[in-house]
């Protein structure tokens, strides 16, 4: 039986109209046939405005939500968000699963459409973990590119840099991973 049902992929699974009734079927079915496998969510968090979707995300084992940064400007560079999406509704939507989340941070720098974006600055870094510092999640899992982007300039983030990053979040008392 498998250790983890994952929905993720080429998209963002919190879009389906029918999401809270997929969950909802897939734990019943994980429930019968392989009662010991985790159901995990990973989701760019811009759904959870929407009820149904948080009452979902509550019932499944690992909801991991994205946060890339504490600044409206560098999210949009980064994640390019359809819509009023913003950094502070966000962070506001996410307090309301008082810590039953996993906040997940992609670290990385360089060059996209002629703009510099640079999430691992002294700045970025210490705004952020406000911000998580606020949502306080059981956990905070970091890390970095690992295929190919739309911008070729982008650049990884070493994992030297993202453990001392994790041990700042694990310093405020959130375990944290970094791969």
């Amino acid at each position: 039986p498998p250790d983890v049902i994952t929905f993720a992929g080429n998209g963002e699974p919190t879009l389906h109209p029918d999401f809270e009734a997929i969950i909802d079927d897939t734990l019943a079915l994980r429930n019968r046939h392989c009662p010991t496998a985790k159901v995990s969510v990973l989701s760019n968090a811009t759904q959870i405005g929407r009820e149904d979707v948080r009452r979902a995300l509550l019932r499944v084992d690992n909801n991991l939500l994205k946060l890339d940064s504490a600044f409206d400007e560098t999210v949009r560079l980064i994640n390019n968000p359809a819509g009023n999406y913003t950094v502070a509704r966000t962070v506001e939507l996410m307090k309301l699963f008082e810590g039953r989340l996993i906040v997940q941070t992609m670290f990385l720098r360089g060059m996209c459409n002629g703009r510099r974006v640079d999430n691992t600055t002294e700045r970025e870094v210490a705004a952020w973990l406000d911000l998580v510092r606020e949502i306080a999640p059981r956990q905070v899992m970091v890390y970095s590119l690992d295929r190919d982007t739309p911008c070729p300039t982008l650049e990884k983030v070493p994992k030297e840099e993202l453990q001392a990053i994790a041990r700042r979040v694990e310093q405020a008392g959130i375990p944290c991973t970094a791969a």
